[in-house]
């Protein structure tokens, strides 16, 4: 099993196949982030955002091999953290990158309950959408907490049923608004919202419906020949997520304008069904988004939860049990919940992935900077892979904060300032924590002076 699915502190060496691996690389991938990435991406660029997705797909590419070369060498179930343990050892750097990216993986938990709640509405006749689309989230994160601690193993069936039924409804939508369209995109191409900037801005979003690769390379030392699979786990998801992604934004722009799509942004896949499917067209990718949602959740709070629970024992972050049952991860579940919760009250689905964008790539020059300054020799990486990766990753990093900050600068604050008490707090915590190490190998040394 992998960490999306497994209800299993256990790992088994070789237990999962090259088709395995790739299976729960598209399964974590292609889920709720394309219902609400689709049309949040067409309001940054307009008509060229099936391009968008294309231009996010090499990105994710160079940004994968860092990855790669780490899980190849130490093949780990630890992941991020460990690889960022390697790179800049036991430190502030290696605590506040893998908190970004623990934060970027809630984020991403609160844009698939937020998108929940907007999809279920449409099934609805409720005027108060601001109040009933986080509440909807919110109840559906609190389901999704009952049942992680409860009955684990169920997830591992569920999530096995539902990626076959969410991929393929999400192909059958593709195909039947491509075949209603009569092949003709009309909504594709340069409006005046088309810019070099604002087409970097939406490429930095578009990753994130890529990021979910990271899951593969978290579960290098299951999979069978991981120096040679891992690699071509990767590749393989990345290439059919890629084609599913164009198949959808060409469907949707072969159905309706630029301008019907951002009016729709945070449902647009919901309306272009319309022209396909009738009335059913709702109903049906209604459906597909809650089957996505539910699924994509109960994988991914297990895993956010078990990367937290794995930073605690690493003494990277600190942990409080605050008189609640249960061992470390059930701890650290509802402390990923309570984030998500906060997360889908009081934000809405733009600011929600912005904020997931901005944590994700800094976090992910850290890694390419790390392989790249300390570890190149060690995983024989390639100088200019490495270069190229770190390059993408600040130009569309760069583009993303110059749009944001004339737009909405909100976004900005909350990131400076999550930067900051990440960082500072981490700093904080690590000094006590050497501190304390300190004091208990001087108590441990007088101890055996006396004894002597």
């Amino acid at each position: 099993m992998s960490e999306e699915s497994s209800g299993s502190n256990q790992y088994e060496e070789n237990s999962l196949s090259l088709t395995g691996s790739v299976a729960m690389g598209t399964g974590v991938m292609i889920g709720a982030g394309i219902f609400a990435l689709t049309g949040q991406v067409a309001e940054q660029v307009g008509g060229l955002f099936p391009l968008a997705f294309l231009a996010a797909a090499i990105v994710a590419g160079f940004s994968s091999y860092s990855y790669v070369k780490m899980a190849q060498k130490y093949p780990s179930a630890g992941g991020i953290g460990m690889f960022l343990m390697k790179a800049y050892g036991k430190g502030t750097v290696t605590a506040g990158m893998a908190l970004l990216m623990y934060f970027s993986m809630v984020i991403n938990e609160s844009l698939v309950a937020r998108t929940f709640g907007t999809y279920s509405l449409q099934l609805m006749n409720v005027e108060d959408t601001a109040f009933w689309t986080p509440a909807l989230g919110v109840g559906l994160l609190i389901v999704v907490f009952l049942i992680n601690i409860m009955s684990t193993t169920f997830i591992g069936k569920f999530s096995l049923v539902t990626a076959a039924i969410k991929i393929g409804g999400i192909l059958i939508f593709a195909g039947a608004g491509l075949h209603v369209s009569g092949l003709s995109f009309e909504a594709v191409g340069v409006t005046e919202r088309t810019s070099s900037t604002s087409f970097l801005s939406a490429t930095a979003l578009a990753l994130l419906a890529y990021k979910g690769f990271t899951t593969i390379t978290n579960s290098g030392s299951e999979i069978k020949e991981p120096k040679k699979n891992i690699g071509r786990s990767i590749i393989w998801s990345l290439s059919i997520c890629l084609v599913v992604y164009l198949l959808v934004a060409l469907a949707v722009s072969g159905n309706l304008s630029v301008s019907q799509i951002t009016e729709h942004r945070d449902y647009a896949l919901s309306k272009a069904a319309e022209p396909a499917f009738g009335q059913w067209g709702r109903y049906f990718t209604v459906g597909l988004a809650v089957i996505a949602t539910i699924s994509g959740l109960l994988a991914s709070t297990f895993a956010v939860s078990r990367m937290l629970a794995m930073l605690s024992e690493m003494k990277l972050v600190p942990h409080k049990h605050f008189g609640m049952p249960g061992d470390m991860q059930q701890h650290t579940l509802v402390y990923t919940i309570v984030i998500a919760i906060a997360l889908t009250t009081f934000f809405d689905l733009g600011r929600i992935a912005s904020l997931g964008a901005i944590f994700y790539l800094v976090m992910d020059v850290a890694i390419h900077w790390g392989v790249l300054r300390h570890l190149k020799e060690d995983v024989k990486a390639n100088t200019a892979i490495l270069v190229t990766a770190i390059s993408l990753d600040i130009v569309i990093l760069g583009a993303f904060v110059w749009m944001k900050a004339s737009s909405d600068m909100l976004v900005i604050w909350v990131s400076i300032v999550g930067f900051i008490l990440i960082f500072a707090g981490e700093r904080w915590f690590l000094a006590r924590v050497d501190d304390s190490d300190d004091e208990h190998q001087h108590n441990d040394q007088q101890k055996k002076q006396h004894a002597t």
